[in-house]
């Protein structure tokens, strides 16, 4: 059964998440993203947070190599790899890539992460400094505890603009360049990400991935626009795992009480494997029936070999009598499990219990139902 919703374009296969629907709010390298996810039998929901809006004119970024240009650099800070690769190609594409890339030679270059690392050694470059967490803070912390007054400092700004850095900057006395390459701005079509911020409220999905720190604000703040902020925070606090490309981008979830994991190094292919290995044991439930065992992971039923895809209320269900294997739930009780937040009668659980049994095929007869009493999981 299909997800309500969902914009998941590649059709899933068996694999250590299948069951589960990941939530995808990236704009750059997103179908890079949701074809990993696929390829380990995923669904995914594809909802931007945002996009990458380029200068409609590189006029700004051009004054600001310029202005680069104009003296010499004591210090340039490259925050992104993307970011630095583009700006290195625009000043090429004007006819400074030299003059551009002898200014940094003269300068100490910091680069914040591998990435950003690795596209300033790519450029013919060697970093300074780079911080181990990858952290713009320690980055400014290296600056400030050395001497800026009348020191000239070009900053590659990554999104969005690098207000207090530069500020403290300034303070001490430093001229501060800042170099705008790219910009972040609101997803064109804010359905899709308005939807999954509904569908996280409903448990609908059991995780989002996020590859940058406005990613995950943009998504609060479109849930608060739509009253909802409170109880997304809830579902990510108790069901829905939010796992991040790295701990910069998981600061704004931790800064509000939320827990989050991340890869040990910041690629879209660590954060998947870290996904399959954390996932499955977030949500996975176990019924031994003595002579073959039965798996309920996500909205899923792992049997003998097949995948039976549930309905999230299905799922939800299933779930609800697992965890308590032969005891009898009554209507009310398996009414307030799937329907938390819904408005509901008694009469839906029934209507729902019958679709499940069809949807498990053979293995519907596990669902016993207990006359005036609610419906037991039928175990050993």
């Amino acid at each position: 059964m299909g997800i309500s919703g969902t914009s998941a374009d590649l059709t899933p296969t068996d694999g250590p998440l299948t069951g589960f629907t990941v939530g995808v709010t990236a704009a750059r390298r997103r179908e890079e993203l949701v074809a990993l996810l696929t390829r380990c039998g995923a669904r995914v929901v594809k909802a931007p947070a945002l996009r990458i809006l380029p200068l409609e004119d590189d006029g700004a970024l051009r004054r600001a190599t310029e202005r680069c240009l104009s003296a010499p650099l004591d210090y340039v800070v490259a925050t992104t790899g993307v970011g630095w690769r583009g700006w290195m190609s625009a000043a090429e594409g004007w006819g400074h890539g030299a003059a551009l890339a002898a200014a940094c030679r003269g300068a100490a270059v910091l680069s914040r992460g591998r990435k950003a690392t690795g596209a300033v050694r790519a450029s013919g470059l060697d970093e300074t400094y780079a911080p181990e967490s990858e952290a713009t803070g320690e980055l400014l912390t290296w600056l400030l505890a050395r001497p800026l007054a009348g020191r000239r400092i070009a900053v590659q700004e990554h999104g969005l603009p690098l207000t207090a850095f530069t500020a403290a900057l300034r303070e001490r006395g430093a001229e501060v360049v800042p170099v705008p390459v790219y910009r972040w701005a609101p997803p064109e079509d804010p359905g899709p990400v308005r939807r999954l911020v509904e569908q996280t409220v409903r448990r609908e999905v059991h995780a989002l991935t996020f590859t940058s720190a406005p990613a995950v604000t943009a998504l609060l703040e479109i849930a608060a626009a739509d009253g909802l902020r409170e109880r997304l925070l809830e579902a990510m606090a108790a069901d829905v795992l939010p796992v991040c490309v790295g701990p910069v981008c998981a600061r704004p979830l931790l800064d509000a009480g939320l827990p989050a994991v991340w890869p040990g190094r910041g690629r879209l292919g660590a954060l998947v494997r870290t996904l399959t290995e954390t996932l499955p044991a977030h949500g996975r439930r176990t019924l031994d029936l003595g002579d073959r065992t039965l798996v309920l992971q996500g909205n899923a039923l792992l049997a003998d070999g097949t995948s039976h895809w549930l309905s999230p209320k299905g799922a939800a269900l299933l779930r609800a009598l697992a965890d308590k294997p032969g005891w009898v739930l009554s209507r009310a009780e398996l009414l307030r499990r799937a329907w938390p937040d819904t408005p509901a009668d008694e009469h839906a659980v029934e209507t729902a219990i019958a679709r499940l049994r069809t949807s498990l095929g053979p293995h519907g007869k596990l669902i016993r139902t207990v006359p005036k009493r609610g419906y037991r999981l039928a175990v050993p």
